[in-house]
């Protein structure tokens, strides 16, 4: 009785094979690298956003998705502006290669690191999304909530791929609480605290000078709202998320002492770093914020003021992230912690 050969794998399934084989099994620097660059250019796309509306070029490019009814590219005519419009949209290109780089490389680990997996497809996915989204804002003559919009979900992205590069370097999320109850309901109430404050910045920049377009239209591209009266009110979440921070800054040394035997030292020290590089993100936020309402809101100071916000955004995240550690994580460094106290 002979038995058939089996058929030989086609030069395309080998190919294929031989790619996944090559894609990385576990974090490697690959992984973090094009993690730090989904973080780098989400950062970057808010502040050319900014710049688009802070030079008037909001409607540099009059059309979407072309920049005019018969070109896909910025034309001289176009002028400036066109080129800041179209630059802008040529980023989304480059982050799109970015996003799928991240996701190959950690899309072997599915099983074992679903959260790497997740957070680089839900990038993924909202990519289509802002730049619907985006087309809209043209198409509606930058309608000033669809702008609003259109910030909320950079500043979302911002969240995903902070949260992405912590567990690239974190690991999975854990079941070990770094802290007590009452210190996470306070960074947690924070955290609202800072989501209000990005959301009143939103309205309060709606209604002031800075429309996106220097057109006769530009009454129109205001959101009707009191701008005076919204600076005062965004201010008061940033000042409250800025006194609970200082709550969590004292807590972080204060019951961290208590937690280093249960916890280790090496993570109660990620949980202060975090504390500290949040409230040094706060402070310079709110140094512009009052340098640039006292001096009418200049555009560079506004533009920064932007990206800090998704620079506090990004610290809030990585904060909420460091108040859970693996059980994996916190048993080794406790147990070595107790051999230390024993040993003295």
């Amino acid at each position: 009785m002979s038995t058939s050969a089996p058929a030989p794998a086609s030069p395309s399934t080998s190919v294929f094979s031989r790619f996944v084989a090559w894609l990385p099994a576990t974090v490697t620097r690959p992984v973090r690298v094009f993690a730090w660059l989904s973080f780098i250019f989400q950062v970057v796309l808010i502040g050319t956003g900014g710049a688009v509306r802070l030079t008037a070029s909001g409607l540099g490019c009059p059309t979407w998705p072309k920049c005019t009814d018969g070109s896909f590219v910025s034309t001289p005519e176009m002028g400036i502006h066109g080129i800041i419009e179209f630059g802008n949209r040529t980023l989304t290109g480059v982050i799109v290669i970015i996003v799928i780089a991240a996701f190959l490389s950690v899309v072997r680990m599915r099983k074992e690191r679903r959260d790497l997996f997740w957070l680089t497809l839900l990038q993924g996915l909202s990519i289509p999304a802002q730049a619907v989204i985006g087309g809209i804002t043209v198409l509606t003559g930058l309608n000033p909530y669809i702008v609003g919009m259109h910030f909320v979900v950079s500043i979302v992205l911002v969240a995903l791929t902070a949260a992405l590069l912590f567990r690239v370097y974190r690991g999975p999320k854990g079941s070990v609480h770094v802290v007590p109850s009452w210190y996470r309901i306070v960074a947690h109430v924070t955290s609202l605290f800072v989501a209000i404050t990005v959301l009143f910045g939103i309205l309060t920049t709606g209604a002031g000078p800075h429309a996106g377009d220097n057109s006769k239209d530009v009454p129109a591209l205001r959101n009707g709202l009191d701008p005076e009266f919204l600076q005062h009110l965004h201010s008061w979440p940033a000042y409250a998320t800025f006194a609970a921070t200082v709550v969590l800054l004292i807590g972080a040394w204060v019951v961290g002492r208590a937690q280093i035997p249960v916890v280790g030292a090496t993570v109660v020290r990620r949980l202060r770093v975090a504390v500290v590089l949040l409230i040094a993100v706060e402070f310079v936020q709110i140094a512009v914020g009052l340098t640039q309402a006292r001096l009418g809101l200049p555009e560079l100071l506004v533009g920064i003021h932007m990206v800090l916000a998704a620079l506090l955004v990004a610290a809030m995240t990585n904060v909420i992230l460091s108040l859970t550690v693996p059980r994996e994580v916190a048993a080794p460094a406790a147990e070595s912690e107790r051999a230390g106290a024993v040993a003295v």
